[in-house]
Parts: structure tokens; sequence; C-alpha cells
């Protein structure tokens, strides 16, 4: 690709971004910033969702897995599903009912300040690592198709990405970003199918052949259950998929900001049952292309040193149609920029609500304190867009595989205390300690972390995968009833 084509590429679509976000954000207050005014259709939340739980690493990665992993991710895929009605019958009629902005405002109702400044914090590190980490991957990828052939700094590059993304989402907050992220899920879609049907033109095949070179490649296995100690395990992936769609999507701020937007409890469980279904086939077709690609690039005598660089490669050098091209970096600009802007509004919305008790300002009408609470959140907005653009920076100074492995379970295991505490809450009646909460939930991945690192010795060969936070959230739960004490009085429960 030239570099002018990539230029126009870009351009063109922050040019439709900021369209969105301009005709999203007419007419927003301080309230709607943070809730969107409760009035997002379902179909709309649905299709939002589906981006919002993809972003530009995904993007770029899940076609590169099926080399080594085959379809196994649909494994986990199941798991979501299951996780999905959790979260649709569980945790949205409770955050309707307390009427919540942030999600950690029921920890404060159930345990006190203690516990929703701990969920806060907690929130706050996984959401701000992982974010930053998905967009330096593609400020990577666009320094090597872009800024290098200029010698421009890849400080500029990231500082550019956090500007155009702090611009659009400064205003409309919740509201542009829902529909953001369905532009970013229309977009992403149409480049997968693109990608599929021009390789298949490039291979000779239709879509049955195509469909029965899939099957009969090892890149389609999906399903194993011969070896439990293999991390690609049936149960350990399903399991494993439960637990982490209800942390990470159920308790995320990020991702349920989109889905809590929806006016009354019903069109939010729908628009996210429904999300979950597109979700699945939007999955396959990623696990697809992996195949088709992996099988091109071997008709081709190519090889490709890392899965991550297979779809990338394949678009963009393999004498494909420019077209290809242009939908693969279409794709994963619309996929960073809306998962970035996306992460930045939930980061402020937290931060706001939970760390600065904005809340009480926010709904007052009283103008003044509105402004001043404006005021402030406008400063928490370029903070939080500042400390990403530094984060991008340092990943790009001391990145190594290790590195970005060790910041990706960080943000998993962030979510365990997350997930044991408001198990806790809702399991039980008892009462606890305040002072020990954030022991607890310190203690808990710490635990996990030495337990996870040593399991092959200590457990006969057992290596944990992503069931590691199944195993911090249940330590969490019992450090949670150790420190508490039963109460009787249905009024002192949320």
């Amino acid at each position: 690709m030239t570099a002018l084509t990539i230029i126009a590429t870009i351009v063109g679509y922050i040019a439709m971004l900021f369209v969105v976000a301009w005709r999203s954000s007419r007419n927003v207050t301080q309230t709607t910033f943070f809730t969107g005014g409760r009035s997002t259709h379902r179909v709309v939340a649905a299709i939002a969702m589906v981006g919002a739980a993809m972003s530009g690493v995904t993007y770029i990665s899940v076609p590169g897995t099926v080399a080594a992993d085959g379809f196994s991710y649909l494994q986990t895929t199941l798991g979501f599903l299951v996780g999905y009605i959790i979260i649709a019958y569980l945790l949205i009629p409770l955050y309707y009912r307390l009427n919540v902005v942030s999600l950690y405002e029921y920890l404060d109702r159930r345990f006190g300040i203690v516990a929703h400044r701990t969920g806060a914090w907690f929130f706050f590190i996984a959401k701000m690592a992982s974010a930053s980490l998905r967009a330096y991957v593609v400020c990577v990828v666009l320094q090597q198709l872009l800024f290098a052939r200029y010698d421009i700094p890849f400080a500029v590059n990231g500082a550019i990405m956090m500007l155009l993304v702090w611009l659009y989402t400064r205003r409309g907050g919740v509201r542009s970003v829902v529909w953001v992220e369905m532009l970013k899920t229309l977009i992403m879609v149409a480049s997968i199918v693109l990608c599929i049907g021009f390789v298949m033109s490039a291979l000779g095949m239709n879509i049955s052949e195509a469909v029965g070179a899939i099957a009969e490649s090892n890149y389609s296995d999906t399903l194993f259950l011969d070896d439990p100690l293999d991390r690609r395990y049936f149960w350990k992936q399903f399991l494993a998929g439960v637990f982490l769609v209800v942390a990470m999507t159920g308790l995320d701020q990020d991702m349920m900001q989109t889905v809590l937007s929806c006016r009354e409890k019903g069109d939010a469980q729908r628009g996210l049952l429904t999300s979950i279904a597109i979700q699945i086939v939007v999955i396959l077709l990623f696990l697809s292309l992996g195949a088709l690609l992996y099988i091109y690039v071997a008709q081709r005598g190519d090889v490709v040193e890392s899965g991550d660089e297979l779809f990338g490669y394949v678009a963009t050098e393999c004498g494909l149609p420019t077209i290809v091209g242009i939908a693969f970096l279409l794709g994963l600009i619309a996929s960073t920029y809306s998962s970035a802007g996306s992460a930045l509004t939930a980061l402020t919305t937290s931060f706001s609500i939970d760390i600065l008790a904005m809340r009480r300002n926010s709904d007052s009408d009283d103008e003044a304190a509105q402004q001043r609470s404006t005021r402030t959140r406008r400063r928490v907005h370029t903070a939080m867009a500042v400390t990403m653009w530094l984060m991008i920076l340092c990943f790009n100074r001391w990145s190594s595989s290790g590195v970005i492995t060790l910041i990706f379970t960080m943000a998993s295991y962030t979510y365990g205390p997350l997930l044991g505490m408001f198990a806790f809450g809702l399991m039980s009646r008892r009462r606890v300690r305040s002072m020990a909460i954030p022991i607890v939930a310190i203690a808990s991945p710490t635990i996990s972390y030495i337990i996870a690192s040593h399991s092959e010795a200590w457990l006969g060969g057992y290596t944990f995968s992503y069931e590691v936070l199944i195993l911090n959230g249940m330590l969490t739960l019992i450090g949670l009833w150790m420190a508490s004490w039963r109460t009787e009085k249905e009024s002192d429960i949320a």
C-alpha cells in the first residue's frame, strides 16, 4: 500500500468518526455524559456491544491463533454465552434497581466506602493498563505502515491517536461511545467479510469449497476433551469463559456503560443477549479468515514468523487487491479508536464518580455546582488521555513479550477481587470489616500468582490458563468470609 492510500484511509475514517461523534453529542449534559441519557435503543446497544467486546488486538491476533490453537477459542465463546445470561438476569436487574452510574457504587451500598474505592482502583489499574496496551499494539502497526516512512517519532504517533480520541469523546461521553462502537462493528464485520471474499477468490474457491478446505485442515479443530492438563481442555476454557465474561464484562464499567444506557432493564437484557449471538458469528468469521490466510500463505510458500503478523502481512504484502489492505486498515483503525474512546470515557466516569465522588454535584439542580462538576470532569478526562499516552510510551520503551504477557496477566488478575467482592455481596448477608477489604483484594491475586507460577510442580503438571481468575475470585470470597460476621437485618443489605 502506498503512503497516500494509507493517509487517505485514515483521514476518511477520522472524518466519519467526528461526524458521528458530533451528531451524537448534541444536547449532552453533565449527567448524560456518564449515562447516555438512558435513551439507547436495544438494537443499537446490541450492535455496539459487539464492537465493545473486540479491540484492535482482537482484530490482529484472533486470526493468527488458529495455527497453534485451531478453533478452540469457540470453547471459551460457549462459556461467554452462559456468562452473558448470568449478567442479563443477575447483574443488570441489580444495576437498574440501584440506579447506579458507576458499577462500583454497589460496593459502597453493600460494604461501604472502602470497598467502593477498592473496587474502583482495581478497575482503574486494569482498564488503564489493558486499554493502553491495545492502543500501543496498533500504534506499532501504524508506525511501521506510515509514520516511519516520514521519520515521525513514535511519541508523536501516540499523541496524535490520543488527541483524536480525546477530541471525539470530550463532549458526547457515553452517547458518542455507543454510536462509534456501532460504527466500529459495521466496519469491522464488513472488512472481515470483504477480506474472506478476496482470499477465497485468490485461492480459486467458492464458499462451499472454502468451508470444505477449512473443515479438512487441522486449523478447524475445536473440541479438546482428552487431556485435562492441556490449556485448551474444553472444561477449562468453557468455565474460564463463563467467569471471564462475568468479571470482564459484567463488572467492567467500560463494557457495561453501553447496555446501561438503554431506557429500561428489559431493553438492556435483550440488547445484551442479542449481542452475544452476533459475537459468536463474528468470532467464527475471524477464525475462518485465519484458517484461509494460513492456507493462502502455505500455497504461496511464504513464512509468517508470528501469528499477530499474519493478517496485516497477507492484506498488504501478498499481492491481493489494494482494497483488501484498505479494509484491513479500516477495521484496525475503527477497532482501535473505538476501544480507546470507550475506555477513556469509562475511566473518566469511574474516577469522577468513584474516586472524586462527583455523583452528588452531577445530580444537583444548582447551576454553579453543575458548572464546577463539568470543569472537574473535563480535567479528569484530559488527565486520563495524557496518562494513556504516557503508558503507550512506556510500552514502547520497555516492551518485550515478557512484559506484555505480564501486563495482560496483571489486567486479568485485577478482576479477581472484583469478582469475589460482587459474588460475596450477592450470595451472602454477612458484613465485612472495612479495613480487611483492601488487604484481601491485594492478597488474593498475589497468592493466585504464586500458585499459578508453581502449579506444575505442586499440582502434578497442571498449568493454569484463564481459569486463574476463578482461583483469584474464590480466594477473595474466602478472605471476605473470614473477615465478616453474620447479620440478620434485611435492611442492612443493599
